[in-house]
């Protein structure tokens, strides 16, 4: 762990949410939930100092690129230092809920892939699902939302994806949830309707 991680946590709490990054072995098992085997854009919420940026910047390839949105500006400050050479990560010091701008001001029409370890278990309900929504509608079909949480609360709440699958991965303290929200082709072009919560909760098996 850095002293910038320890800092930022002791200043923070609840927005870093968890007192160590993420362990190896966590981020190599979220990194093999993508396909790196061509181009890919993808967007990350809340990277921190960077373990998961890092290991997800090494497996792209050169024509992929990589956003950053983090809203702590030592954090951010720290990211654009650590990839100031490497011109497929974009890092920005903003809400996750700017994407759909910044994909449309650098001319991206959708992303392959979003990884979250932002804790939404602790947004408030209208934050979180308005930024569901927008992450809904900046992946492309077939994309993937990926999240690492203590909880596995998020389930309830992400009604407009076609599928979640989920594991506890112990290897990483604390042990973290970890979560693929599949976005699958649209019928007919047609939205996703969002279902009631009691009807996702005896759809969706449990973790």
């Amino acid at each position: 762990m850095s002293a910038l991680f320890f800092k930022r946590f002791l200043q923070r709490p609840f927005q870093i949410a968890s007192i160590m990054p993420s362990s190896k072995a966590l981020v190599k098992r979220v990194a093999r939930k993508m396909d790196f085997s061509q181009p890919r854009v993808i967007a990350e919420y809340g990277p921190g100092e960077g373990v998961h940026s890092r290991e997800i910047a090494r497996r792209m390839s050169a024509d992929s690129k990589l956003l950053l949105f983090e809203l702590d500006p030592a954090f951010c400050r720290d990211l654009k230092r650590q990839f100031a050479g490497d011109p497929r990560v974009h890092v920005v010091n903003g809400d996750a809920a700017r994407l759909p701008e910044e994909l449309e001001h650098r001319g991206i029409p959708h992303c392959d892939y979003i990884l979250s370890g932002i804790p939404f278990s602790i947004l408030e309900i209208k934050k979180k699902r308005a930024l569901l929504e927008k992450t809904y509608e900046a992946l492309a079909d077939g994309g993937s939302f990926i999240i690492y949480q203590v909880t596995n609360e998020l389930r309830q709440h992400a009604t407009l994806f076609h599928r979640a699958d989920s594991e506890y991965f112990l290897q990483n303290i604390p042990p973290m949830f970890i979560t693929v929200f599949q976005k699958t082709n649209r019928l007919n072009g047609h939205r996703r309707p969002l279902r009631r919560t009691a009807e996702l909760s005896t759809n969706h098996r449990s973790a």
